[in-house]
């Protein structure tokens, strides 16, 4: 059993959230129990509840952090393929499976845990910050098309992180009977570029 610590007021808060997280791993969102949390974190049950009302809210603050982490990557991508609109828009999609690969307790918690990303006010401001950038690179990949025949940015975005989060679930995760004969990140670029080209957003030979 954990040994008991002593914490400062924003540790132990840290600390639950990061026990959290190594159980959702372990046993999902729905899962594990405060009191599970509390004895990972080496704290009695009745000290959870001095920052968290429950485990949705304790999960709640796990997928805002993700979604800080998160958005920090997908920024990072999209720097870093400057000047490029179709490089950066595609580094902002590998970086989605990047963040699954690592982070796999924030992804679940973000993704997966059934937890509304409007559930406070901060948590949705960060699920804004990681969906406005992907959001910009698509807008930057669009700008040569005439505005009246342009698809929405929102909309081709979105249609691209709902593939990222397909790859993710079905061959990025080790689910058992599901192996590609192709690595994930080649399963992404191909289906980012036809999509692409379907929507007439890149040329066929690019």
């Amino acid at each position: 059993m954990p040994k008991k610590r002593g914490y400062h007021h924003g540790n132990l808060r840290q600390a639950l959230v990061e026990a959290a997280l190594r159980l959702i791993e372990v046993k999902g969102p729905t899962g594990f129990t405060l009191s599970e949390a509390a004895k990972q974190a080496g704290v009695t049950p009745a000290a959870v509840y001095r920052h968290f009302e429950g485990r949705e809210d304790l999960i709640a603050e796990a997928a805002r952090q993700g979604f800080v982490m998160f958005a920090d990557l997908m920024q990072h991508a999209y720097d870093k393929y400057q000047p490029s609109a179709l490089a950066a828009f595609e580094a902002t999609g590998r970086a989605y499976l990047a963040f699954a690969r690592k982070h796999p307790g924030h992804y679940i918690s973000m993704f997966e845990s059934g937890i509304s990303v409007n559930r406070t006010p901060e948590l949705a401001d960060a699920a804004a910050r990681a969906r406005g950038i992907l959001e910009q690179a698509a807008t930057d990949l669009s700008q040569h098309i005439p505005p009246e025949k342009r698809p929405p940015a929102s909309m081709f975005s979105a249609h691209i992180l709902a593939m990222s989060h397909g790859v993710v679930e079905l061959y990025a995760r080790n689910t058992p009977g599901t192996a590609s004969p192709f690595p994930p990140e080649d399963l992404l670029e191909t289906g980012i570029g036809i999509y692409l080209r379907g929507l007439g957003l890149i040329a066929p030979d690019d």
